[in-house]
């Protein structure tokens, strides 16, 4: 099970998410209460061990803005909500692993579409934290697709027995207060993800 753990902002975030056994750390370069600057993505990806992936998560921005920052973070994926298309895929291939995020809807996408090389599936109102009916998924075996939206260490297994996705992503699931993580909550988020399995 690949567990992504997004919205990350400060040392001790992404070191008890590392330590917690994390596959990818996410850094939110978008309009956020998550939002991270680029000095600050940087210095923070720099405590990631080689075989943890680091995420930059966009919304709606431009291809250069995402790729400026990509660069000067040093990220190694880029993570992309809202309406791109595959040219834009295309034209950030080969330097990043590529992550397309799309809402769950009366339309099942399946992963590398566009080209990307992960697809997120995120609840119907993205970003709103609210757990969704995944018993309306169907299956996607095979996929190297996420699961996301709502999830919590209270939830995740129910979830990943419901949907088998090929992993998660949490963010609000593992805060305090919004925009602060709980590092009980994160190392406890991926306990409960993997014993799912």
């Amino acid at each position: 099970m690949f567990v992504k753990i997004c919205g990350l902002k400060t040392e001790r975030d992404v070191d008890v998410a590392v330590e917690a056994g994390a596959d990818a750390v996410g850094f939110v370069f978008s309009e956020s209460p998550r939002l991270v600057d680029v000095r600050t993505a940087a210095a923070l990806g720099s405590r990631v061990p080689e075989g943890v992936l680091t995420v930059g998560v966009y919304r709606n921005e431009s291809l250069e803005y995402v790729r400026a920052t990509a660069e000067a973070s040093g990220i190694r994926a880029v993570q992309l909500h809202g309406d791109y298309a595959r040219e834009d895929f295309a034209a950030l291939g080969g330097g990043w692993t590529l992550v397309r995020a799309v809402a769950f809807g009366d339309a099942v996408p399946r992963c590398g579409e566009l080209g990307e090389d992960m697809l997120l599936l995120d609840a119907p109102v993205p970003g709103s934290g609210e757990a969704w009916d995944w018993s309306r998924m169907p299956s996607q075996s095979g996929d190297r697709w996420l699961l996301a939206g709502g999830l919590t260490p209270g939830n995740v297994a129910e979830a990943v027995a419901a949907t088998r996705p090929w992993g998660v992503d949490v963010s609000s699931g593992v805060e305090s207060s919004r925009g602060v993580k709980d590092p009980a909550l994160i190392t406890a988020f991926v306990k409960a993800a993997r014993s799912a399995e």
